[in-house]
């Protein structure tokens, strides 16, 4: 399958290094030039490390052309963070056609700006935006062109907008990660499964002294202690108690199931989170206000479970205190320059009328 892989990140090398692997036709999008003329210098590959060794993945495509990247591309997978998602969008936009499919891993309902911006730029080719619960990959950059990977999504709960054309989005992601993908209803239902604003921000505000501090902070290992985990759990309540409101069934993958040694497993494989802080990777220089846990885990992800809380009618109170302690340490209004309904253009609409444009789409 031609998939066109959008960014040049942890995830998107992951994404293309991997997929290269497994047999399918990798066309890898850099917005930089001089990146894309430095990686065709080295060779044109990417290096996976894992579990089996260090293997040579060789690219189809690397170019500074969204047009060329998205071509004739079955997939397009963009792993980039949700701050970078509307600009990207407004340049893969005009070159999308009819049957292509874009997946957004996670999104934080990401998969409706990439239809929206399609809309608006006057494309009506049927298209299908995706999003999942979490990055397929735990992995981290080993130089310019090099990753590691130290865990795989084993269960990807995935929505579809429209959701009408699920059948055909769903059926052409699975192609990619085969046996991984569930179904999980509409796009809103898959945001509301997003695990990086539940993880996350108890990580980066809670542990704000060490990372200030330390030269190095691993957040997943020293700084996930008893009292964060417990926070964090009461935190994924609040998220799924959004979920049963709206009418989502479960499962709702519970984040203490991520952390636990029984019961259902999670997103990863069961030892994902012992394999993840065994790798070392995540003991790394964080820079408090810029790390994307704050910018976009909490400022976009918080902000808009806070949105959907307030459609759904639930009380959210860790999400609103999380939104001003981020607020509070960046200095920045997370509640105005964050995302939600009303900033998507979708905040006139009542609850019947997003479900509708939820399963029929712009149509």
């Amino acid at each position: 399958m031609k998939i066109a892989v959008l960014g040049g990140g942890n995830g998107s090398f992951a994404a293309a290094g991997d997929l290269a692997l497994a047999g399918h036709e990798i066309r890898l999008w850099r917005r930089n030039p001089g990146d894309v003329d430095a990686h065709h210098a080295q060779g044109g590959t990417i290096t996976v490390i894992d579990r089996s060794g260090r293997r040579e993945a060789r690219l189809a495509v690397i170019t500074s052309s969204i047009a060329e990247a998205i071509d004739a591309a079955d997939l397009i997978l963009c792993p980039a963070p949700a701050f970078a998602q509307g600009a990207i969008a407004d340049l893969a936009a005009p070159h999308l056609r009819d049957g292509q499919v874009v997946f957004l891993p996670p999104g934080t309902f990401g998969s409706y700006i990439f239809a929206r911006t399609a809309r608006d730029a006057g494309n009506r080719a049927e298209i299908a935006t995706a999003e999942t619960g979490t990055l397929p990959w735990l992995a981290r950059k080993q130089g310019p062109y090099a990753v590691r990977i130290s865990g795989r999504g084993a269960r990807l709960p995935t929505g579809v907008f429209p959701q009408r054309l699920a059948p055909h989005a769903l059926g052409v992601i699975e192609r990619a990660f085969p046996n991984a993908i569930e179904p999980c209803g509409d796009a809103l239902s898959a945001a509301l499964m997003n695990a990086g604003p539940i993880i996350h921000p108890p990580l980066i505000t809670m542990n704000a002294g060490p990372i200030e501090h330390f030269d190095k902070w691993d957040i997943h290992k020293e700084g996930t202690q008893p009292a964060i985990r417990r926070v964090t759990d009461a935190l994924d309540a609040e998220r799924i108690a959004i979920r049963e409101a709206l009418g989502y069934g479960k499962p709702h993958f519970p984040l203490a199931d991520h952390y636990s040694r029984d019961g259902e497993p999670w997103m990863y494989a069961r030892d994902a989170h012992e394999q993840l802080t065994d790798s070392g990777d995540w003991s790394e220089r964080l820079i408090l206000v810029e790390h994307r846990y704050m910018s976009e885990d909490l400022r976009l992800g918080l902000s808009f479970l806070a949105s959907v809380a307030g459609l759904a009618g639930v009380h959210t109170p860790l999400v609103k205190a999380f939104l001003a302690i981020g607020s509070a340490i960046t200095g920045e209004d997370f509640a105005v320059t964050g995302r939600s309904l009303s900033s998507l253009g979708l905040g006139d609409l009542d609850r019947a009328a997003l479900q509708n444009l939820l399963a029929e789409g712009f149509r």
